[in-house]
């Protein structure tokens, strides 16, 4: 493996006018290779660096659902409690009769939303492989169709709304995307009393040296900051944000489940916490051998796994993250643990090879499947 292998396979994507710039890194073990190809934006301005500064999107998620566990490990909530004793606004959620029935033909949940529901994606809000279900549509009024976090009401009047929609599956039913890993970061703010930024600061980012890991971009790094683009009609990218945009100021919402900026190193950082079973590389342990297990371990049945091929595309999920079990394709390697970003966004390990593939692009994704550069990369990460 070479950097020019790696480079041209990026380079491609670039050259082809689909990717403006990306920043791959990939580390087995102690050996890490980083390439950086294209630039900072499609008018050229800048060339993409190491340190460039991305929206990672929902690679936001495996960090947010470490954080719910280190509050279980503090004994603060626990994997079987109710959340509605942080969440009271879920105390009494309703049910759609069947996946398909009018918003208006509910039944009441069987049983209480539990801590281990939000990080399993099991709450009975998402989104499942059918976006056209009565339930969905309604959910999408409080998700605001796919538009940025940073447009949302603040938590509390967020939590207010979706508390009015019904579930779409009874609690630990169903896989479902998304709206559990945003539950997760308002269950970290209200069970701890801080705001997410200040405890993923405090408990992860400070810890394991993620100086560039936020909620917002302050401007002495704004030049490093990328703009981020979403596919025009024929395929090109279209600009959705600069530096100085969404990403100016802390929003009202924080987002658990893609709210963060980063770079390849932050990220890096964080794999390696995982990797190394919850220490630090400073020899502190932040997280148990158990929690890092319970993250990195598929929790779905074959038929939940089914039921979301859109998103999981047959494999299974852990506690913020994708777990492959099957090798359907030459990625899939079965205790691979990872997750993609609709900002163009993907980063996974590999335990037991310690190893960790990281791509940030700024080119968003049309819909859930992988782009073509994404799985370019875990090929090669796959056959390097």
């Amino acid at each position: 493996m070479t950097e020019t292998e790696l480079k041209a396979v990026l380079r491609r994507h670039v050259e082809d006018g689909t990717v403006p710039g990306a920043v791959a890194l990939v580390a087995r073990g102690e050996d890490v290779e980083v390439v950086t190809v294209g630039s900072v934006d499609t008018d050229g301005t800048a060339p993409m660096a190491r340190d460039s500064i991305f929206r990672i999107a929902s690679i936001t998620k495996p960090i947010t659902a470490a954080a719910v566990l280190m509050l279980v490990e503090e004994g603060v909530v626990a994997l079987e409690s109710p959340v509605e004793e942080w969440l009271p606004e879920l105390s009494k959620p309703t049910v759609v009769r069947t996946p398909s029935s009018p918003v208006d033909d509910v039944v009441p949940a069987a049983r209480p939303i539990t801590v281990e529901d939000l990080l399993s994606s099991r709450t009975g809000w998402g989104f499942p492989s059918d976006f056209s279900l009565p339930a969905v549509q309604s959910l999408f009024t409080v998700q605001k169709d796919g538009r940025a976090p940073q447009d949302w009401p603040d938590a509390d009047t967020w939590l207010g709304l979706l508390a009015r929609v019904p579930m779409l599956h009874q609690p630990g039913e169903a896989w479902l995307y998304g709206t559990s890993s945003d539950l997760q970061g308002i269950l970290i703010e209200r069970a701890s009393g801080r705001t997410l930024p200040d405890f993923l600061g405090e408990r992860f980012f400070a810890p394991l040296g993620m100086t560039d890991t936020a909620f917002e971009v302050p401007p002495s790094k704004r030049h490093r900051f990328t703009s981020a683009y979403v596919p025009a009609p024929d395929g090109s990218p279209r600009l959705s944000d600069t530096p100085d945009g969404r990403f100016s100021s802390v929003p009202r919402f924080r987002s658990g489940g893609g709210g963060l900026v980063s770079t390849v190193d932050d990220w890096l950082a964080f794999a390696r916490l995982l990797v190394n079973g919850g220490t630090a590389p400073d020899g502190r342990r932040l997280l148990t051998s158990t929690s890092v297990s319970r993250m990195t371990t598929n929790h779905l049945t074959a038929e939940q796994r089914d039921r979301a091929t859109l998103f999981l595309e047959g494999q299974g999920w852990g506690y913020g993250g994708q777990v492959d079990v099957t090798p359907s394709d030459p990625w899939n390697v079965p205790g691979r643990y990872g997750w993609v970003g609709g900002t163009g966004t993907t980063a996974h390990i590999l335990p037991p090879a310690g190893t960790v593939a990281i791509l940030l692009t700024q080119a968003g994704m049309a819909n859930p499947t992988p782009t073509p550069v994404m799985r370019d990369f875990w090929r090669f990460v796959a056959g390097g």
